[in-house]
């Protein structure tokens, strides 16, 4: 069944804008300072739209159905700039790419959806992606957050003990006229050093927090340490990121976007990564070389060996899209496993150096004390 995205007012050539409200989307889009949406809004988007297209509904109706009456007004006034494009004979997929807030990968598949008069199911592709995309950064975000916290929160305690406690505890014992020794000597030890180098030592790591957050190239640089140290962690980061562009090259060409084409939209999904630059590469030698896709796989890019393996099946069988599905499918169950594990994992070591802190704290502050106890008590009696 054709969808009803294929009308003529859906598939009109762009026209440039004469004034008004189209006049100044361009403006709106070329800013470079519009936010783009967030995967939670797109998929509350793409959804609807597709729900209704299906329904036989227009794309400017649905878009006008959708934004009627939403809560958020920036989706609600950006649906309606693009309606409003559409209407003035611009197509649809450029009506999306001026407002700014969606990404190159959105827009191509919109414009492979709307040209074989299949939005509606572009639009459920996008949905679907971005709800697999959500769920992966939700058990990230899981994995690492809570340690994080319950780390930092343990940190400022053992912190807190040494320097407001301890000293205390310190005053105690000359009240009553005994000197420290044997551990509790060290325990003081141990606190007179934090005393001094705490706050030294916050401030680096709040500054490498921050040129972490802000460096790119230093967040590479680690990730790539820590990977090539930890084997778990380079074959969750290497599934999910294969996973990503796989997807995306699978979207693509599955929807009429010629692959070199599909293969540097998909470039953008991992942008920030070493795959970024290689695909782009990949995708030019295989456009502009002749050289097979997986040969072109196997000599620019760092994907595993099994990727190259299919993409040749596909190549020489053609069943290049069973093949991206196949693989992709396969990156998100190990995805899953590694994920599961590495959770384990990180929360087995929060485990052992909370247990640390707080065996920190409790020796640092209340060890003196019970060591110290009968000498204090000797020392009150005596004076």
């Amino acid at each position: 069944m054709t969808s009803a995205t294929a009308k003529p007012q859906d598939a009109k050539p762009a026209v440039p804008p004469k004034g008004g409200l189209a006049g100044k989307q361009i403006t709106f889009g070329k800013a470079g300072k519009v936010k783009p949406f967030n995967k939670k809004e797109l998929i509350g988007i793409f959804r609807g739209l597709s729900s209704m297209l299906r329904a036989q509904i227009n794309t400017a109706d649905a878009l006008k159905y959708y934004g009627q009456g939403l809560p958020n007004k920036v989706i609600a006034d950006t649906l309606a700039r693009i309606r409003d494009d559409i209407a003035a004979g611009v197509n649809v997929h450029e009506a999306f790419r001026r407002t700014g807030r969606f990404s190159d990968m959105v827009v191509g598949l919109i414009q492979a959806g709307a040209d074989a008069g299949q939005l509606h199911q572009a639009f459920a592709s996008l949905a679907t992606r971005f709800t697999k995309e959500l769920h992966f950064n939700k058990a990230i975000r899981k994995a690492t957050t809570m340690p994080a916290v319950v780390i930092t929160i343990l940190s400022g305690a053992f912190i807190v003990s040494q320097v407001k406690i301890v000293p205390q505890v310190e005053e105690m014992l000359k009240s009553v006229r005994q000197e420290p020794d044997g551990l509790t000597a060290i325990s003081f030890a141990v606190a007179h050093t934090t005393q001094k180098i705490w706050p030294i030592v916050v401030g680096i790591a709040v500054g490498i927090i921050v040129t972490i957050w802000r460096s790119e190239k230093i967040r590479n640089m680690i990730m790539g340490l820590a990977m090539s140290k930890w084997r778990l962690l380079r074959l969750l980061v290497m599934s999910l990121r294969q996973m990503t562009f796989l997807s995306t090259i699978r979207l693509l060409h599955a929807n009429g976007i010629n692959l070199a084409k599909s293969i540097r939209i998909s470039a953008n999904s991992v942008k920030g990564t070493p795959f970024y630059y290689e695909l782009r590469e990949a995708a030019d030698k295989y456009e502009n070389s002749g050289v097979p896709l997986s040969t072109a796989f196997s000599k620019y890019t760092s994907v595993d060996t099994q990727v190259v393996h299919m993409l040749s099946i596909g190549e020489k069988s053609a069943s290049l899209d069973s093949q991206l599905e196949m693989l992709t499918t396969m990156y998100e169950e190990d995805a899953e496993n590694y994920m599961t594990t590495f959770t384990a994992a990180v929360n087995f070591a929060v485990l052992i150096i909370a247990v640390g802190l707080i065996a920190a704290v409790f020796i640092g502050t209340f060890f003196p004390i019970f060591l110290m106890g009968p000498k204090m008590m000797q020392g009150g009696m005596g004076g």
